[in-house]
This record gives structure tokens, C-alpha cells and sequence, in this order.
């Protein structure tokens, strides 16, 4: 690797873009004081990531940009762009070239580039510490500031020592390593937080997930239960329907039958409607019969009254004879004529079917008007007594004979009536045998309807309850596929004899259907939610696994880091340890060369910091010792002097022991290139020949850029770069190689 070039623009004096080629060992840049000779090192530590303004003598970013003249404007930006050779790819990417540029907004905010591309400083200084280059490191020693090294204090001395030896990668990664570790720690922290955080609500979710298991345990027993009930309880059915089909169709056609077989002997019984006409006739005549016996019974009595009153009258006449012989009373003839005209026109004869009624209304008249003329009469003893009694006699016996009459005619309708009863009963008993034969084969039909009927309607009650069955059996189904799914329906599968089936007892699959409701009733108390609580306790396990592993991983990393950070460490000491005896080799041999003998060396020395710490447990004050810092000492040794501190030495004696330190340093770890500000500003003609000596034995390892008024630096420079300043206040550059003058001149 080497450095090709530096690229200036508006950077402080360099107003317009100033290109610097490197092309030989030692440059050498030269100018008159104030002309921006030492801009040119600010500027490379600028694009090498610099962050101190104040190195760069400024307060403020904007301070670094060309604020104008006042013949030329300010500047909005500055911008250094430094190019590298990485033919051998020292830099690890895979270009010719590596440009790293930076720039500078009067704003205060910076912009990084490698090769085009924008970058964060960040991967400018790692790529950068990956060769052992540095914007404050020791291969850029700027004007005043060689003496450093001397002033500066033990641990600050061994920073620049491990600097030059390219131990900084490791403390970068130690630095970066303590930043992981205590990143690290904070996040198992913050990650062992977040465990704690849900663990209980973890225990609570695993606690569900148990309820769930058991319920799936119990859906799985109850899919097998089930498998067995339902396939029994279908068959069971099945068959059962079958049957109650087969009765129902059997007793439907015996009913049929039945019915037919009712229909004709209806038919046989219907066709004897005679005899019911007969029965009625019979009936009426004997109503008539009864009528007449009644009426004749009357008449009986009618006719024993009306002889009774003859009788009296048979009597009465007698003894009315005697009365009438003695003149008790006389009635007239026509008093006699009028009251047989009377009872003549109460009683008609002539009338045979005169009704009882009727009849003895007419005697009641009779005696009335009998009654009436013989109170008229009782005392008229001038009336013929005897021929009255006689013609009332005479009425009286007309009047029987009448009744007589009526009592023959009843006697002969009685007979007619009689007559025709027999012979209506006598056809009677002819159909009765047969009739009575079509109705006990009737009533024994109707009575086998009816049973058949009761059956049928049984039949129907058992059907209701094979369909409520039937029913249950198809909820229970859809029951059974809402708790555990469609495979419920797979009970076909499931393989009984259809014998077994129907000669089991039905309380032996009521208790299936038990055991089944006890597993519901279970898995219902157990409750729902199922998948959303699964999902959730699988997605909370998985975060509590991740986290657990991320614990582990990260206290794995928290051992892998403090195991590199101990191997770091360790390296780091054993490298600076061996770098430190490696510049003692080199710091004597030039500070002998430097002083025509004498010594030098480095030394490695503890520092142990005491403090004090206050304990309320502890009644006095106690000092706690703090870890060992190491650090770096000098001891140096003149030759023809008793001198052997850096205290006791003279100006050019300090600046004469830095140069040899720094160029020892370089030489056992030799940066790509240094730059040199004036550091040969307090040697004397004979010092600076040496100091021109070392220069060419270091630029054999390393580029040099060298900053001088010492024209016998100068000499040693294989290009010169004249840096000039007009009236407008702009640095100009101007070069020369020393080769191409020779043979110019030549």
C-alpha cells in the first residue's frame, strides 16, 4: 500500500483544489511562514477523521472553510480527498485504489466517502485502523508537537507507544468488546425482566393449556365412546324402524282384511232389514194390542157400571112403584120425551170406535141430565114416577147393549191383532238362526279391529318414540361434531353384529349414553377458547424460549466476550511488551547516532492509585487500592554528562531524544507514511545532517512528508512542493522533482 495523492479544496488557505502527488520516498513541502504550508498536515488528518477542531487550530467546523478575501468570496464547503494505492490490497476491498474523502458544510455537519460511496466515520476509522492509520496518531506529528512523547504523562506515553506499535485495533476492540459486554449485560437484564414479566402469566396460560389437554384427552375418550354408542344406537334404530315398518305394513293389511271381511257381513246384516220391520211391526201391533186391551178393559168397567145402574134402577122402580102408588110425584110425558131426546143426543150409538174417553163422557152426560130431571121431579108427585123409571131403564139397557157391541168389536180387533203378531214372529224366528250367526262373526270381527286398531296405535306411539330416538340420535351427532368434529361422523366405520346389537339389553347403551354426558359435562367445565389459548401459550412459549435462549446466548456471549476481552488483553500486553523491547533496540541505536553515544530506554512502570471510601459500618476512613495502570517511562543517559532524567535536558537535547524515539517507534512498526510538521526546526546544521541520515534510512519503510525550512532536509527530498501566498490570500502549490531538475540541468 501507498499514498498516491492528497486532493485539497477550499480546506482553510487552499482556496482553489491543490493535488499533492506522492511519488517518491520523501516529499517535501516548503513555503515562507504563513503561507499554509502546515494546512497541508491539517488537511490530512482532516480526511483521516480528525474530531478535535482545536488540533486543527479552529473553534468550529466552519472555521476549517475558506472564508474569503476581499477580492474572492467564502467558500461553502471544504472538502480532502486522500487516495491510496491498494494494488496488494492491504485495504480489504477489492479496488485498485482507495479514495477516502470528507467534507465540511458551514452548517457544522461532515459527509464521509470511500471510493464514491457515502459511509459513516465510523467505517472510515476501522478501515483506517486496519493498516495502522490514525488522524491523531504518530505517523502525523505536527509543528510543536514532537516534544510531546516527552511531556506527556506515563499512561498518555504508553497510548502513543501502542499507537505506533498498531496495538489500537485492539483497543478498539476492546473498547467495542466492554461496549458489547455491557450492552450485553443490560440486555440479559432487560431480557431476564421480560421472563420474570410473563412467567406468571405463562404458569397461568400452562395451567389453561393443561385444562385443554385434559379436554382434548376427554374429546379423544369421547370420540372412541362415542364411535361405539352411536354405531350401536344407528343399527339399534335402524333395525327397530325396520320393524315397526314390517308391523305396521302387516296390521295395516290385516285391518285391510278386516274391513273387507265387515264389509259383507254389514252387507248380510243390512240386507235383514225385514226383520227390523217386522221387530217394528210387531212393536206397533203390540202397542195396538195394548191400546185395544186397554180401551176394552174400560169398556168392561162401563159396561159392569152401566149393568149396576140398570140394576138400580130395576130397584128404584120397584120401590118407586110403591111410591107412585101411594102419588108421591108425577112427571109429564113430555117432560119424559124431552129428556130421552136429551139422552139420546149424548150417547151415538151409531159411533163404534167412540173412544174410552168419549164413552164416558157420555155416561157422565147421561147421569148429569138423569140426576137433573129427577131433582126437577123428586117432588112432583103429579107426574107418572113409574113410566119415567121405565123409559130410563130402557135407555140404560140400549145403553149396555151399546157398550156390549163395542166390547165384541174390541174383542175382535184384539184377535185380528194377535193374529197378525204370530205370524210377523213367526217369520221372525225363520231368519233368526242366520241373522244371529252373521252377528257373532260380526262382533268377533269388530272386536279383532279393535285390537289391531289398539296395536296400530301403540305402533304409532312406539314410532313417535323411535323418531324422538331417531332425532336424538342425529342432535347427539351434531353435539358430538361441535365438541371434537367431523371424525364423529366416521362412526360407520366402527364394526358390531347387528345380533350382538339387538340382544344386548338397552340399559347397557343407556349407560354408554351416561358415561358419554358425565365426559360433556367434564369437558364443558373444563371450558372453551381452546385455540386462541393454545395459540397464545405457543406464541408466549416460544417468546419465553426465545428469550431463554436469547439469555443463554447472551451470557455465552457475556463469557465469549470477557474470554476475548482476557485474550485481548493478554495479546495486547504480550505484543506491547515485545513492541516496547523491539524500541528500545531501535531508540538506542538513534539516540547513539543522535549523540555520539549515551543510552536510552523504555520502561514499562505500575501506577497504583490510592483513594479513600466512607462506610457507615466502618467508624474511620480507609484507603482502596485501585487496579494497576501501566505506563511508560524514559530513561535516558548522555554520553560526558551525568544526566539521566528528561527534566535535566536542554531544548535541543529533548527535541533530539523525541526524534530518535519517533523514528525507533517507526521503524519497528512502520506506518504507511508520516508526516513530518518542522520537527527539524531546532536542530543545527550538524544535528540535521543526521536528522537527514535518519529520514533516508526511515523512508526505506515508510513514506515521509515532510514539512522544513532545513534546507538539508530538503536536499534529502525526491520532490519539492513550494507553497506561496499573493496579495488575494490563497495558497498556491509549486513542485519540482529533484530527478527531473537533474536532468534538466544536465
Amino acid at each position: 500500500m501507498r499514498l498516491k495523492r492528497l486532493e485539497i479544496v477550499g480546506f482553510k488557505s487552499f482556496a482553489k483544489k491543490a493535488v499533492l502527488e506522492f511519488s517518491t520516498p520523501v516529499s517535501s513541502i516548503v513555503g515562507p511562514n504563513g503561507s499554509g504550508k502546515s494546512n497541508v498536515a491539517e488537511a490530512m488528518r482532516f480526511v483521516l477523521g480528525e474530531q478535535s477542531i482545536k488540533s486543527m487550530r479552529g473553534k468550529r467546523g466552519e472555521d476549517l472553510i475558506f472564508n474569503g478575501t476581499q477580492n474572492v468570496g467564502r467558500l461553502n464547503h471544504a472538502k480532502v480527498t486522500v487516495v491510496f494505492d491498494n494494488a496488494d490490497r492491504a485495504f480489504k476491498i477489492d479496488f485498485d485504489e482507495v479514495l477516502i474523502s470528507r467534507e465540511v458544510f458551514r452548517d457544522g455537519t461532515h459527509q464521509y466517502n470511500i471510493n464514491g460511496s457515502q459511509v459513516r466515520l465510523k467505517d472510515v476509522l476501522e478501515l483506517l485502523a486496519s493498516v495502522h492509520i490514525g488522524a491523531s496518531s504518530h505517523h502525523i506529528i505536527s509543528q510543536g508537537e514532537a516534544d510531546r512523547i516527552l511531556n506527556a504523562s506515563l499512561k498518555e506515553r504508553k497510548g502513543m507507544i501502542e499507537d505506533a506499535l498498531g496495538l489500537k485495533i485492539y483497543h478498539w476492540r476492546l473498547n467495542e468488546s466492554e461496549k458489547k459486554l455491557i450492552k450485553t449485560e443490560e440486555n440479559l437484564k432487560e431480557i431476564e425482566m421480560l421472563r420474570r414479566e410473563i412467567t406468571p402469566h405463562l404458569r397461568y396460560l400452562k395451567k389453561q393449556v393443561e385444562k385443554i389437554e385434559r379436554a382434548h384427552t376427554l374429546r379423544e375418550e369421547l370420540a372412541q365412546k362415542y364411535q361405539e354408542y352411536l354405531k350401536r344406537e344407528d343399527v339399534y334404530l335402524k333395525i327397530v324402524g325396520k320393524r315397526f315398518s314390517e308391523s305396521k305394513k302387516d296390521l295395516h293389511e290385516k285391518l285391510q282384511q278386516i274391513d273387507s271381511e265387515l264389509g259383507g257381513l254389514l252387507k248380510l246384516v243390512d240386507s235383514s232389514d225385514t226383520k227390523d220391520v217386522r221387530l217394528e211391526q210387531v212393536s206397533v201391533y203390540e202397542q195396538e194390542l195394548r191400546a185395544v186391551q186397554s180401551k176394552r178393559s174400560d169398556v168392561n168397567r162401563e159396561v159392569g157400571k152401566t149393568e149396576g145402574m140398570i140394576e138400580y134402577e130395576e130397584r128404584r122402580i120397584q120401590e118407586q112403584g110403591s111410591c107412585v102408588e101411594q102419588g108421591s110425584f108425577k112427571v109429564s110425558m113430555e117432560e119424559v120425551e124431552k129428556l130421552i131426546v136429551r139422552l139420546e143426543q149424548i150417547v151415538s150409538v151409531e159411533n163404534e170406535e167412540m173412544s174410552y174417553e168419549e164413552l164416558k163422557k157420555t155416561l157422565d152426560g147421561m147421569r148429569r141430565s138423569v140426576a137433573e130431571f129427577r131433582e126437577k121431579y123428586s117432588n112432583n108427585t103429579d107426574q107418572n114416577v113409574e113410566k119415567i123409571t121405565q123409559e130410563v131403564s130402557e135407555e140404560l139397557k140400549q145403553q149396555l147393549e151399546a157398550l156390549q157391541n163395542i166390547l165384541q168389536d174390541m174383542a175382535l180387533q184384539e184377535g185380528v191383532i194377535t193374529e197378525k203378531i204370530k205370524t210377523l214372529q213367526v217369520d221372525i224366528e225363520k231368519d233368526k238362526g242366520e241373522i244371529h250367526e252373521a252377528e257373532r262373526v260380526l262382533y268377533e270381527k269388530k272386536a279383532v279391529r279393535a285390537q289391531v286398531a289398539v296395536r296400530l296405535e301403540s305402533l304409532a306411539s312406539e314410532g313417535a318414540r323411535h323418531s324422538r330416538e331417531v332425532n336424538d340420535l342425529e342432535e347427539e351427532i351434531r353435539d358430538g361434531v361441535t365438541l371434537i368434529g367431523a371424525q364423529v361422523r366416521e362412526f360407520y366405520t366402527f364394526e358390531v353384529p347387528d345380533e350382538e346389537v339387538m340382544d344386548e339389553p338397552r340399559e347397557k347403551q343407556t349407560s354408554r349414553r351416561r358415561d358419554i354426558d358425565r365426559i360433556k359435562m367434564r369437558i364443558e367445565d373444563l371450558g372453551g377458547g381452546g385455540e386462541d389459548v393454545m395459540k397464545e401459550y405457543k406464541e408466549v412459549t416460544e417468546r419465553d424460549e426465545f428469550l431463554a435462549k436469547e439469555v443463554d446466548d447472551l451470557k455465552s456471549t457475556a463469557v465469549s466476550l470477557g474470554e476475548l476481552i482476557s485474550d485481548l488483553n493478554k495479546q495486547l500486553d504480550e505484543e506491547f511488551q515485545s513492541g516496547v523491547t523491539k524500541i528500545n533496540v531501535q531508540f538506542r541505536k538513534f539516540f547513539s547516532l543522535m549523540f555520539d553515544g549515551g543510552s536510552a530506554e523504555l520502561f514499562v512502570v505500575s501506577d497504583i492509585k490510592k483513594r479513600k471510601i466512607n462506610s457507615e459500618d466502618i467508624l474511620s476512613d480507609q484507603e482502596v487500592s485501585e487496579p494497576e495502570e501501566l505506563g511508560i517511562d524514559i530513561s535516558v543517559s548522555l554520553p560526558r554528562k551525568k544526566i539521566r532524567g528528561l527534566q535535566m535536558l536542554s531544548g535541543g537535547e529533548r527535541a533530539l531524544t523525541s526524534i530518535a524515539l519517533l523514528f525507533a517507534v517507526s521503524q519497528v512498526n512502520p506506518p504507511p507514511f508520516m508526516i513530518l510538521d518542522e520537527t527539524d526546526a531546532a536542530l543545527d546544521e550538524a544535528n540535521s545532517r543526521k536528522y537527514g541520515d535518519m529520514l533516508e534510512s526511515l523512508s526505506k519503510f515508510s513514506q515521509l512528508i515532510v514539512i522544513t525550512h532545513n534546507r538539508e532536509t530538503m536536499s534529502r527530498a525526491g520532490i519539492l512542493y513550494g507553497v506561496t501566498m499573493d496579495s488575494d490570500a490563497i495558497s498556491k502549490l509549486l513542485s519540482i522533482k529533484f530527478e527531473e531538475a537533474e536532468t534538466m540541468a544536465k
